[in-house]
């Protein structure tokens, strides 16, 4: 699932690209994205990009006073750059991803005035993506729920606090809830809980001051270093490139970068993390639940 450091680097190289230029045409191929029915993508055929950017996971697009487009990229969504088939200048054959049997379909394209092609892409086995045009990107309901972003330059303590402090629920789910922190999810907070070397299942009432100061200070510091680190890498590499950088997620059976010892799956919701049981859990083995 793309979070805040990928969507943040998406939507700086759409916005770097795209701003100035006119929308030409959309091509919805599949209906069920365009999540406002009285106002598709369609609408904004004609209307100039004013610029993008992030809200938590979602990108923005913004139209002027046309509108924004608000994508949720869900659990498989994505972007990515199409050669047209005139091969406009704005379309080269370097920005393009191979097309190849597993490459994800495109469920929209927009075509600007420059030839650039921008794919809207999904790879579940159903639809997450969606759409939205609005005069306000805060009328989505997952934009006007969102908490707090650790990214932001004013992102302070006390909110981290209002967000944690005395909720008798599990870390790791608190770092998820978006109306609590906006941006992290299932990769980057077992990612903070490692670098803060607290247990993900620990009740965020039950942490102590030393542990919530560990826990802001890996909050902060992981998820803007990651946004730090993605920043001007191609939007086709950001996913490869947020993999390659994990020191526990999706490193079951890989020795902790830390204290060497083995990181460990655990069931978590309906997904599955890691940790490291000598760091973050004094020893203790989480159970994995077979599915």
């Amino acid at each position: 699932m793309p979070e805040s450091p990928e969507v943040q680097a998406l939507a700086e190289e759409l916005d770097a690209r795209l701003t100035g230029r006119s929308l030409v045409e959309v091509d919805v191929l599949e209906f069920r994205i365009a999540k406002t029915r009285a106002r598709p993508p369609e609408s904004l055929v004609g209307e100039r990009m004013t610029g993008a950017t992030r809200h938590g996971k979602l990108l923005d697009l913004a139209f002027g006073a046309a509108g924004h487009l608000v994508v949720s990229l869900g659990r498989h969504g994505w972007a990515r750059w199409a050669v047209s088939d005139a091969a406009g200048e704005g379309a080269t054959r370097a920005d393009a991803v191979p097309q190849g049997a597993d490459a994800p379909p495109a469920l929209a394209t927009l075509v600007f005035d420059d030839g650039a092609r921008l794919e809207l892409t999904d790879a579940g086995n159903w639809v997450s993506l969606g759409a939205w045009v609005v005069d306000d990107p805060a009328e989505v309901p997952a934009v006007a729920k969102l908490g707090p972003d650790p990214a932001a330059p004013d992102f302070s303590r006390a909110q981290f606090d209002g967000a944690l402090v005395g909720r008798r629920k599990q870390v790791k789910a608190v770092l998820q809830e978006q109306e609590s922190l906006a941006g992290i999810g299932n990769a980057y907070s077992d990612e903070i809980l490692h670098e803060a070397r607290v247990s993900p299942v620990v009740h965020a009432a039950a942490l102590g001051p030393d542990e919530l100061d560990r826990l802001f200070d890996a909050t902060t510091g992981v998820v803007r270093g990651a946004i730090a680190d993605r920043r001007g890498v191609p939007i086709d590499q950001l996913k490869a490139a947020k993999v390659a950088a994990m020191r526990v997620h999706g490193r079951a059976g890989e020795s902790c970068p830390v204290c060497g010892g083995v990181v460990r799956d655990f069931s978590f919701a309906s997904t599955t993390a890691q940790y490291c049981p000598t760091c973050q859990t004094a020893g203790e083995v989480m159970p994995l639940k077979s599915t």
